[in-house]
């Protein structure tokens, strides 16, 4: 990794609210001043990040903002020029769609490019719903693994699911993953009907909103399941006794 260079300016990682609740009842002051003081930014989505930057700053000129887009649709070859701000000793904020840039988030790559290039990065305090779920399943917090999505077809996700469960068993691990919104009902079904009935399973939805619904309990209780899950944002974690 190349020296930090000081004459550069600094890549800030400026986490978001999980969903539509006052910026500042979750994220702290510090938030808000680097905010005021940054006009360049590399975003996941543009408009959303725009209207999280006028919560937060009403007074700062949208017009006055430089806005680089970076998701699955952004071209490789085009992501080392958004660092060139930096390079001139500006600072760049990166904002997430929702909670910690970096964290199951494309922002990942610009904080590695930014190593490579010997520019600081800078991590901001904010919620993140894969560890404030973690937080509350009451599962292990020392030894845990973030899996992302599960397959798709039934036979698949099922055969994903017993290796998770096997994995937990084996490690004693935590197994987090999470899924489109509209799945959510159906996943909880396949893990009820998949675990062993005493493997322990945490439903972590709406977190941070007045909504928020935390729940662990074993496969077989999850099966009379009355809550509705569907297209709320939602963190599943299992861990095999």
């Amino acid at each position: 990794m190349a020296p930090t260079n000081n004459k550069y300016g600094t890549i800030y990682l400026i986490p978001t609210t999980l969903g539509g609740v006052d910026p500042m009842q979750v994220l702290p002051s510090s938030v808000k001043s680097i905010i005021e003081t940054t006009d360049h930014y590399i975003v996941e989505n543009e408009k959303s990040a725009r209207r999280f930057i006028k919560g937060i700053c009403p007074e700062k000129q949208q017009s006055e903002l430089q806005v680089q887009v970076l998701n699955k649709y952004t071209e490789a070859g085009d992501i080392p020029g958004f660092l060139s701000p930096c390079l001139d000793g500006l600072d760049i904020g990166v904002i997430s769609e929702a909670g910690c840039p970096g964290i199951a988030d494309p922002g990942a790559e610009i904080a590695a490019l930014a190593h490579e290039k010997g520019i600081s990065v800078a991590p901001l305090t904010g919620p993140s719903s894969i560890f404030l779920a973690l937080m509350a399943s009451g599962m292990n917090g020392q030894c845990f693994a973030f899996n992302g999505y599960l397959p798709i077809d039934k036979a698949k996700r099922r055969h994903e699911i017993k290796k998770l469960e096997r994995r937990s068993a084996e490690l004693s691990q935590s197994q987090i993953f999470i899924e489109t919104p509209y799945r959510n009902d159906q996943l909880l079904a396949d893990l009820s009907s998949s675990l062993k009935s005493d493997t322990r399973i945490c439903v972590a939805c709406d977190i941070t909103l007045p909504t928020e619904f935390i729940h662990t309990k074993t496969a077989e209780q999850w099966k009379e399941n009355k809550e509705s899950l569907h297209k709320r944002p939602c963190i599943f974690i299992i861990q095999s006794r």
